[in-house]
């Protein structure tokens, strides 16, 4: 096979593209094909595309040192796949973009480079190394969470009897009272249990409303998210919006995927008071197109990415692995329900959500599959 041939994959010649890219576009590995000589891309698949966030028209004659820049480890294995001393070697690694490069991610990943029946080609295959704990540790996660949120509601019900009859006997109590200035006290007891009240109803209402399907274009959604927190904080916070429009529309239930994207924006909103204080505070609301994607053991063709990223403080290490469980906050003043209101809303769509924090960036990740209409029904 030449490099003409897969180089028309670049261009989208689909008639002219021969089996072996077709094949590959199929596989949810990363896969690039290079020039030997010179390391010159001539085909990229799909997950590759995704995985770079790339498209094979950006990275027409671009080449691997492009990408990776000048990594030793993988330019030894290329050598040595190069050379025929052997037909291919894999190694873990971490690929770094050159700084300014188109690429500007650096990748923990398990690489593979092999020799193709044409020695002037070789392959490159890569998997970020994180995937299988990743996908072991949303399945933890995910039972932990179903745990709590058991718990939860159970605790709620509880809480939800005594708390009636205590609120009835304050009032009792109140009518009886022979001086008025004692009545402050009843009033305390009556509103803490409206408190108490109000937070059960909040604990249990995901459980209670009926899950609406529809199909609805998710950047509407976003743009509302995006008003309704601008109107909030006006000054001092900027909202980017990195949009891919080509997403196509999903079904699921608008008004809880947006209930569940604004508790996380407006969550990220609050952490970053000193930087809207100092007027550099900003919001990334970024959209993707994710292929051959695997969510709590199911394999799905197409999903939707959805990136939250701000430049605020980041999450306090201690609770970073705790945020999701309810009533734990790092902010003062928190209820605790926020961010476990949006990771319920999105399992109920098949989906995940994670998040990953630093100081001076904090993303939360949603992923949500596209399913057909009648799955979702």
């Amino acid at each position: 096979m030449s490099a003409g041939l897969l180089r028309n994959s670049f261009k989208g010649a689909a008639s002219a593209a021969p089996f072996f890219p077709t094949l590959l576009d199929q596989m949810p590995n990363a896969i690039v094909v290079f020039e030997a000589e010179n390391q010159q891309l001539v085909y990229v698949n799909p997950a590759a595309e995704s995985a770079l966030d790339l498209s094979r028209k950006s990275l027409e004659g671009q080449s691997v040192f492009d990408l990776f820049g000048d990594n030793n480890a993988l330019n030894s294995m290329i050598s040595e796949v190069k050379q025929g001393h052997v037909l291919a070697q894999r190694q873990e690694m971490v690929l770094h973009s050159l700084p300014g490069s188109i690429h500007q991610d650096s990748i923990p990943a398990h690489v593979v480079i092999a020799a193709l029946e044409d020695p002037a080609l070789i392959m490159m295959e890569w998997f970020p190394i994180d995937q299988q704990l990743r996908s072991e540790r949303d399945e933890r996660v995910t039972q932990q969470v179903e745990a709590n949120k058991q718990l939860m509601r159970n605790l709620a019900h509880e809480i939800k009897n005594p708390l009636g009859g205590i609120r009835g006997a304050a009032q009792l109590l109140e009518f009886e009272l022979p001086e008025k200035g004692l009545r402050e006290y009843t009033q305390v007891i009556i509103k803490e249990s409206d408190r108490l009240q109000t937070l059960v109803d909040r604990l249990l209402a995901p459980h209670r409303k009926a899950h609406v399907i529809e199909s609805f274009n998710v950047h509407e959604a976003l743009e509302r998210v995006r008003s309704l927190v601008l109107a909030e904080f006006p000054k001092g916070l900027r909202i980017i919006r990195n949009y891919d429009t080509s997403l196509p529309d999903i079904m699921g239930d608008r008004e809880q995927l947006i209930q569940a994207t604004l508790n996380i924006v407006h969550n990220a909103a609050q952490a970053l008071s000193e930087e809207i204080s100092r007027g550099v505070a900003q919001i990334e609301l970024k959209t993707r197109v994710a292929r051959s994607v695997t969510i709590a053991k199911h394999r799905y063709k197409l999903a939707m990415d959805l990136h939250v990223i701000d430049n605020g403080p980041g999450i306090p290490e201690e609770i970073i692995e705790r945020i999701f469980f309810p009533l734990v906050s790092g902010r003062e003043g928190g209820s605790g329900l926020g961010l476990t209101l949006a990771q319920t809303f999105v399992q109920q769509h098949q989906g995940f959500i994670a998040c990953d924090s630093r100081p001076g960036r904090t993303d939360f990740h949603i992923q949500i599959p596209y399913r057909r209409q009648e799955k979702t029904s």
